[in-house]
């Protein structure tokens, strides 16, 4: 902000004298506003350039940092000088007679209050000296003497105002609604706006003459022929402010002010202010009564400091009765509850600090207005370090760095893709029963909301890798492991439960027809049994079966399987084409799949038995078997256990065949069986009668057909 020095002294007052341009360079910067910029100005004064972090809009104003200097310095605070102090709050008195005012937009918050005040007989001309002088200070261009007095009280309050050419106004009076949609305003930038449908309009009786918050409009605008104003000051929605400031690449002194929040409970002096100096100096006759349109003002709140807990965190000390001084300087109320280290300070919050909601803010202010250069630096920090992390700890890492290479050293490229996705992406893979969970940021408004599945960001990937016309042998396989959200509403607390789960995702090109999609099914799915195995061992139990289940809308049309680890759901492979393909523009069909990283993680380290080495060699026989489409290998499998043949230590999945020799909605899946001894060589002819009740078993259960019957 710039800020005049000669026009800080307007509001200080003490022993010490006008505090000095170094004196106030220093004593800002102590206490957290640090100056960016100096500069000599032609009538004598000074101009500094003044830091403020968003958060303390009460001191983008010259009142503001007169009182954080007042607190530091130990200078009186001289308030804005108001002639008659009684009509700080009146009622509507004689204006009411003259205009008025229908907030329509009180209700929803977006203007909770809108106050006018009415001057007649002024005559427009230059402004004194001394109010060219201060605005020059601080970069403002002298327009007139009414309008530069709503300048003025912006850079002295913090309160921006506007002033009305009262006749211009149709009937007389002000309506604060919503902008029709396409509806034109024509600002004081001389610019033509169309505004968007709800947009914050000042009206009167028949069009928009003002956009609420920003920049008044320029066919109701004081000039040389007015004699009446109406003044308005009130306060605005600061979101709505700044989404409209935005769209519209606007951006004034009041914006500026309203986007960082204005205090309704603060408006009264501001305004009386402004109108007493139209007055004063256009020479016109204020309007007893002000209109007052919006909510009634909160009451001030209240928040409790304990001595204790502000001493044990700044790690110094300071004593209770310099607490409450420096508190007070600020403006805050205080009353004091018990006494030594069990004593309380009850602070009453004035409107300006809107910013102090908590005890940690109390105390940074202690903190600050006490100096942080009292607070001492030790010339060295130990630091303990932990060393003894927990186990699991160190099992993930390696659980993570095994999943990679086994992933990589099968042909796989991992990505790393931003958290966020489209609204039309993520309600794709969203799983029933969830909503998504969506981020409020600008720069994210193309994709806001956190991502359901990792699916949608490999599927982008992959065609950020086809416009690079990317081509490899076995085609593109992609993998990443992250975070995917979601939320769901919480019985117990009536509120809403985020869910985060960290998952592992994949994806295989499946080029050509059925052929290809068969064969990137096979990848994958092998893909994810060496994983499995890498994580578990042996041991672990992987089933990926066809499932009609319907999680998400993404499935809908595609072939999908559900993927099981030691016999709990985990995940699930899904074919992309169709629709689905067409969003994202993706020339030749995936294969897809996910999978709970933390149960593959679960898994982890893999165990394994040693056995002794058999003795004795095995018989070996592949069986064709021609069964149902539907039919899966893992009931294949189960149908051969529950045979429980003789001797049989081992079942190997071979091959499978589909063509027009095995008919059509069948297939031919070829298997191998392992029969041995543990204290003999075995003869052929003692597996026959096994295999026979193997084959039976399959043909009574499943259906199937023997079509090739060869020994090994």
């Amino acid at each position: 902000m710039l800020t005049s020095v000669k026009w800080l002294n307007r509001h200080l007052e003490g022993p010490a004298g006008p505090v000095s341009p170094d004196e106030a360079d220093e004593v800002l910067t102590n206490v957290g506003f640090p100056i960016e910029g100096r500069e000599d100005v032609a009538s004598g004064d000074i101009q500094l350039d003044v830091e403020l972090t968003s958060n303390r809009g009460d001191c983008l104003c010259h009142f503001g940092l007169a009182r954080e200097i007042a607190a530091a310095t130990g200078r009186s605070l001289l308030p804005p000088e108001i002639k008659n102090e009684s009509a700080v709050t009146p009622g509507p008195g004689t204006a009411a007679s003259v205009t008025s005012v229908d907030n329509q937009l009180a209700a929803s918050g977006d203007c909770p209050r809108f106050t006018a005040r009415v001057i007649k007989g002024v005559k427009v001309g230059p402004s004194p000296a001394w109010l060219v002088e201060l605005l020059e200070a601080v970069g403002q261009r002298s327009i007139s003497n009414v309008v530069d007095v709503t300048n003025f009280v912006l850079m002295e309050m913090g309160h921006p105002c506007h002033v009305f050419d009262l006749n211009t106004l149709a009937e007389q009076r002000l309506v604060i609604r919503g902008a029709r949609a396409g509806e034109k305003l024509t600002l004081l930038d001389e610019a033509e706006y169309t505004l968007a449908e709800g947009e914050m309009v000042v009206a009167d009786a028949e069009r928009a003459v003002s956009l609420g918050g920003i920049m008044g409009g320029l066919d109701t605008s004081v000039t040389a022929k007015t004699t009446d104003v109406l003044l308005e000051m009130a306060t605005w929605n600061p979101v709505r402010v700044r989404n409209c400031a935005r769209r519209l690449g606007l951006r004034t002194d009041a914006s500026h002010r309203f986007e960082r929040y204005v205090d309704a409970r603060d408006i009264d002096r501001a305004c009386l202010r402004a109108a007493e100096l139209i007055a004063e100096l256009a020479g016109g006759k204020l309007i007893d009564g002000m209109i007052d349109e919006g909510s009634a003002p909160a009451p001030l709140t209240s928040v409790d400091m304990r001595v204790a807990r502000c001493e044990h965190l700044l790690g110094i000390r300071v004593e209770t009765a310099e607490m409450v001084r420096l508190l007070e300087t600020i403006g805050l109320g205080i009353d004091l509850q018990g006494s030594g280290p069990d004593a309380v300070l009850r602070c009453t919050i004035p409107p300006h600090r809107h910013d102090l909601t908590r005890e940690a803010d109390l105390i940074e202010e202690v903190a600050r207005l006490n100096g942080f250069d009292k607070i001492g630096v030790a010339p060295s920090l130990d630091v303990h370090l932990e060393l003894d992390h927990p186990e699991d700890w160190a099992l993930r890492e390696r659980a993570m760095r095994e999943l990679s290479r086994v992933l990589t050293g099968l042909g796989f490229y991992e990505t790393v893709t931003f958290s966020f996705a489209s609204q039309a992406e993520s309600e794709l893979f969203l799983p029933e029963g969830l909503r998504l969970l969506k981020v409020d940021e600008e720069r994210r408004k193309g994709a806001p909301y956190l991502r359901p599945s990792v699916v949608p960001s490999l599927l982008t990937c992959r065609k950020a890798n086809q416009d690079g016309q990317v081509d490899l042998d076995g085609g593109v396989r992609l993998f990443e492991t992250a975070s995917v959200f979601a939320e769901i509403d919480d019985a117990e607390s009536f509120g809403r439960q985020t869910i985060e789960n960290r998952n592992l995702a994949l994806l295989v090109d499946a080029p050509g027809k059925a052929e290809g999609r068969q064969h990137a099914m096979r990848v994958l799915c092998g893909a994810i049994a060496s994983v499995v195995r890498a994580m578990g061992g042996p041991d672990a139990k992987l089933a990926i079966e066809p499932s009609d289940k319907q999680f998400a809308p993404v499935c809908k049309g595609e072939t999908l399987a559900s993927v099981s680890i030691n016999g709990t759901h985990a995940g699930y492979v899904l074919t992309i084409a169709g629709p689905t393909l067409k969003q994202w523009d993706l020339d030749e069909p995936v294969v897809v799949s996910e999978i709970n990283l933390d149960a593959l993680i679960a898994l982890y380290p893999p165990r394994a038995l040693a056995h002794e080495l058999p003795k004795f060699p095995a018989i070996r026989r592949d069986l064709s078997l021609i069964v149902d489409e539907p039919v899966t290998w893992s009931r294949i499998e189960s149908t051969i256990a529950g045979a429980n043949p003789e001797m049989l230590t081992g079942v190997e999945f071979v091959g499978v065949y589909r063509g027009k020799q095995v008919g059509s909605g069948r297939k031919s899946i070829t298997l191998q069986l392992e029969f041995r001894a543990a204290d003999r060589t075995l003869r052929h002819e003692e597996v026959d009668g096994p295999v026979e009740s193997i084959v039976a078993r399959l043909r009574s259960s499943l259906n199937a057909e023997l079509r090739v019957a060869a020994g090994a």
